[in-house]
């Protein structure tokens, strides 16, 4: 699953929290506001509504260090479209039982920012093109360990060592507006897509199709939608009618 130059895929959110589907409010655990059970069904949902890839993020490994990887198996038996994997990859080991699965396109934060040989072992045995670094923002500086902790750095101060590393594309959270169902800020997307020349999808906010409009003019390939879908402010239908670069 490639980027497009003329291409902003549209990316449908499955979250997942002690197997269930939910959708949190800033990732703050205790603020689910949407759980569905069996999120394979959710998932394959999106797939027969179009979607082209499904965003999938293991929250429980974000944020307590214990996998769903059950779940995980069941998306990837049920959908046919390729899946977008992230949350709890602390390891090269569990990293590489995830690619060998076939996600198509492994999403890794805390350990790439902490170890960032990780990023450069995993693109050069597995493909740039399947490596995604996740620089998810907080106040404007970058937070790991399920947004739980902030260093000292900005997303467009540390894009480039990434692209350099080997990093395919980044994706880019905005935490400040993640799950408010209040829109996005344009300028810090366009500040990160002018740091580097991989993509960038972009997740946090988005709730309108006139958000898409926005993001369409930033230069991002991609985007995540996640609480916008549950809560029925955007169809993903009418979504992906933005796919295309204006």
């Amino acid at each position: 699953m490639s980027f497009q130059e003329d291409k902003m895929l549209i990316m449908p959110a499955v979250d997942i929290r002690g197997g269930k589907c939910v959708q949190l409010v800033r990732g703050e655990p205790g603020t689910e506001q949407v759980v569905i059970e069996n999120p394979e069904k959710v998932a394959k949902k999106w797939e027969d509504d179009g979607a082209e890839v499904v965003h999938v993020i293991d929250l429980d490994g974000a944020l307590e260090s214990v996998t769903n990887i059950e779940t995980i198996r069941k998306i990837l038996k049920e959908v046919s479209v390729p899946i977008q994997l992230g949350g709890g990859i602390r390891s090269i080991e569990y990293a590489e039982e995830l690619l060998n699965l076939d996600i198509e396109r492994l999403i890794i934060g805390t350990m790439g920012i902490k170890q960032p040989e990780t990023i450069s072992y995993l693109a050069k045995e597995y493909e740039s093109e399947r490596v995604m670094i996740s620089l998810d923002s907080k106040d404007s500086k970058v937070v790991i360990k399920g947004w739980q902790e902030k260093i000292d750095k900005s997303a467009t101060e540390i894009s480039k060592e990434f692209e350099d590393l080997g990093a395919g594309s980044i994706l880019f959270t905005n935490v400040d507006v993640e799950g408010l169902l209040g829109g996005f800020y344009v300028d810090p997307v366009v500040e990160l897509v002018n740091s580097v020349n991989i993509p960038i999808v972009y997740s946090g906010g988005v709730t309108s199709l006139d958000d898409l409009t926005k993001l369409q003019t930033t230069g991002a390939k991609g985007v995540v939608i996640g609480s916008a879908l549950y809560k029925d402010k955007i169809d993903l239908k009418d979504a992906l009618k933005y796919q295309e670069v204006k």
